[in-house]
């Protein structure tokens, strides 16, 4: 089976319509020869208008389908018939789509909430008939207003999941199976680095927390290694997927497979974060201490802990299960701290 692509960033062309014309027109009756003028207005072209879509999780429809355009407006007709609308262009975007507009470089839209329409490209209006024209010196006046251009241009779409929870770790560190662990994620597993080729939301239910249940969204992006902000490896491209996250796991083999030191690797990973972006390293940080199962692995954590003493460390094995309950109810104390304190709430469970 195939798995489906991965699209975080593309560009596009997007066309408001264009409103409709005015129309010319005369009443014309059997005993009313000079009527007098009775041309229609021309329909406002449709908008362009983002929605934000919780059921679309990637750009993947706008990568093969670049050029999308709204209806014109129908023109004006005579009889005072005015034109209809033109039917909008509504385009169903992930949350955390950043919209930028090519022509400035300046960034035009966010999607951030379910349901909430941005209207990013005006309709143009519609132009007059000529009964707008009629006056005591014009009682036939032969002029009618063409409709508005609509608005457009090209546009860079790029995603920034928005999640709760951001999970960072080297390759082969065991973040994919931790996220199966945590969620109802089954991303891809295997003994071999760069099994996530790009990033995984995963749900984190809290079912008897109260009624109802709550949610944390957990995002798995893919192994960073060394140099990873200056674009090297997967990682660069995908880190902006965990800026908005409010509590970042920092993942480590506590294990020392193939020789590693999860002293150096801890080190190397907020460096890597600090680069991309120094806010990262303002985040709430937990290092998890993966593979503890390992007889090799308590020695490791010790000489840890003495070099990152204020470092906050749960210890959990995938394997085996150890510590994965303690740490899930720890992400959810810190998350729900975090936004009681911004006033947002942790999603609900539907």
């Amino acid at each position: 089976m195939v798995a489906p692509m991965f699209v975080d960033e593309c560009t596009v062309k997007l066309q408001a319509g264009d409103g409709g014309r005015g129309c010319v027109s005369f009443r014309r009756e059997k005993y009313e020869p000079w009527g007098g003028p009775n041309g229609g207005d021309g329909g406002r072209g449709g908008d362009v208008v983002l929605v934000g879509d919780v059921n679309t999780n990637n750009l993947v429809d706008y990568k093969f389908q670049p050029h999308w355009s709204a209806e014109r407006g129908e023109h004006g007709l005579g009889s005072d018939q005015h034109g209809s609308d033109g039917q909008a262009c509504r385009l169903r975007l992930p949350l955390g789509t950043v919209v930028t507009d090519l022509a400035t470089g300046k960034v035009v839209a966010e999607v951030i909430t379910e349901g909430a329409e941005i209207v990013l490209c005006k309709g143009g209006n519609g132009g007059w008939g000529n009964t707008h024209f009629k006056s005591s010196t014009n009682r036939a006046p032969k002029r009618a207003n063409a409709g508005q251009a609509g608005e457009g241009g090209a546009y860079r779409l790029v995603l920034k999941s928005i999640a709760d929870v951001g999970l960072v770790g080297f390759p082969n560190a065991g973040k994919s199976s931790l996220t199966t662990a945590l969620t109802k994620a089954r991303p891809k597993t295997a003994a071999y680095p760069f099994t996530t080729l790009h990033p995984q939301i995963g749900v984190i239910e809290y079912p008897d927390e109260v009624k109802g249940g709550r949610r944390l969204l957990l995002a798995d992006v893919p192994g960073l290694i060394e140099g990873a902000s200056e674009n090297r490896g997967l990682g660069h491209r995908f880190l902006r997927h965990i800026e908005r996250c409010a509590v970042l796991l920092v993942l480590l083999d506590m294990a020392g497979t193939d020789g590693r030191d999860p002293r150096e690797d801890y080190r190397h990973l907020l460096h890597e974060l600090e680069l991309y972006d120094p806010a990262m390293l303002a985040k709430p940080r937990i290092a998890v201490a993966n593979k503890m199962d390992r007889p090799e692995s308590a020695a490791l954590l010790a000489k840890f802990k003495r070099r990152y003493r204020t470092a906050e460390v749960m210890e959990i094995s995938c394997l085996t299960g150890t510590g994965l309950p303690k740490l899930k109810q720890q992400l959810l104390k810190r998350v729900s701290a975090l936004r009681r304190r911004e006033k947002i709430s942790p999603r609900r469970a539907v």
